[in-house]
Formats: C-alpha cells, structure tokens, sequence
C-alpha cells in the first residue's frame, strides 16, 4: 500500500519535473521472477525505473541508508533492502535469491555506483550471480538522459536475454555479468 502511494506520488513530481518517455514495458514478464539490469548514473535512478517499471520492483540499496530508524522503515515498506558495498554480502545475496523464489522483480545497477561521466562501466558479479543462480528473466534497462528540471528522460526496457549458448559454457558470474553489460551499452548506443 505504501509502495503503490509512493510510486504514485514520485510519479507525479518525475513527470512534472522532467519529460520522461519510456519504450519496452511490453519486454517485461507480468509473472515470474524478473531481473532489471540498468545504468547508473544518478541517485534518481532507482525511483525512475520504479516508476516506469510494470511491475513492483526490490532493489538493495546501501546499508548505509538503513541506518536511521525511519528510513530503515520506509525502505522496507518501498521493498528495499541492505546490501553492504565493496564486499560480498552473503545476507544480501540470499535476500536477493529469496525474493526472486517468490516471483518478484529485482532491481539491480550492475555498476554498482553512479558514474560520473555517463559512459557505462564495468558491472560487478553480482547481476551475473543472480542471473546464473536463478530462473529469473534477465531485462536489459537503459536510462538516457539528464535529470536537470525539465530535460527529457528516456527508459529503454530491452528484450530478456538469452542466455542458452552461454550456459552451456558454464560461465562465471563476471562472465554473465559482462553479457548483460553489454546488452545495456547496445541500448544506449541504439535510442540516444
């Protein structure tokens, strides 16, 4: 219930605030486990991809935010949870897998941090590990763009990816993560 509020509300002021265009949706699952891989390059990613996402969306954010008690709460309330950066987070992990079990939309920025000059990254095992040890449907998600007042905002939800051929060679989780990295950097390179 707080979660569809909030969606509704930071709609609301995005919408106002920038002309956001989103392109895709349909390339979402309505059911079953989804993964959204994204670029990173703003703190506004998150609740941008929440918004224009079909789905409800569980995204792990930095454990530093959990901190204080009311944050802690509405995070938990938005479907947010803690992931400690720089280190493999064995809790967060299972949390992610758990939520992916249950059929819901995991939320991931493979980079890991924001970049500073819009150009994408190397993305972090992670993404690759919950793509390999799921039967989640891995979406590639570009966002273009800059959130100054009144700019225009596109998000490009791309097809799932197939993985088949790469699984066959039995993949370490950088190895799939590159995969989807470079499916996000098509996106880019496709709709700027």
């Amino acid at each position: 219930m707080i979660y569809k509020f909030a969606k509704n509300v930071v709609s609301l002021i995005f919408h106002i605030l920038f002309r956001i265009k989103v392109e895709g949706k349909e390339n979402v699952p309505k059911k079953g486990p989804v993964i959204i891989c994204s670029n990173h390059i703003s703190n506004f990613d998150p609740p941008l991809v929440g918004i224009t996402s079909p789905r409800d969306i569980h995204f792990m954010a930095k454990e530093e935010l959990f901190e204080k008690g009311w944050l802690k709460t509405l995070l938990s309330h938005l479907n947010a949870f803690p992931v400690k950066r720089g280190m493999r987070d064995r809790n967060a992990l299972r949390n992610g897998l758990k939520r992916l079990e249950e059929g819901h939309t995991l939320g991931l920025f493979p980079e890991g941090t924001r970049s500073k000059n819009g150009e994408v990254k190397k993305g972090l095992a992670g993404a690759g590990f919950f793509a390999m040890r799921s039967n989640a449907t891995v979406i590639p998600c570009a966002i273009i763009g800059t959130y100054e007042k009144f700019s225009k905002l596109k998000v490009v939800y791309g097809p799932p990816i197939q993985f088949d051929s790469l699984k066959k060679e039995k993949p370490s989780a950088q190895e799939v993560t590159d995969e989807i990295m470079d499916h996000i950097k098509r996106l880019l390179d496709e709709n700027r």
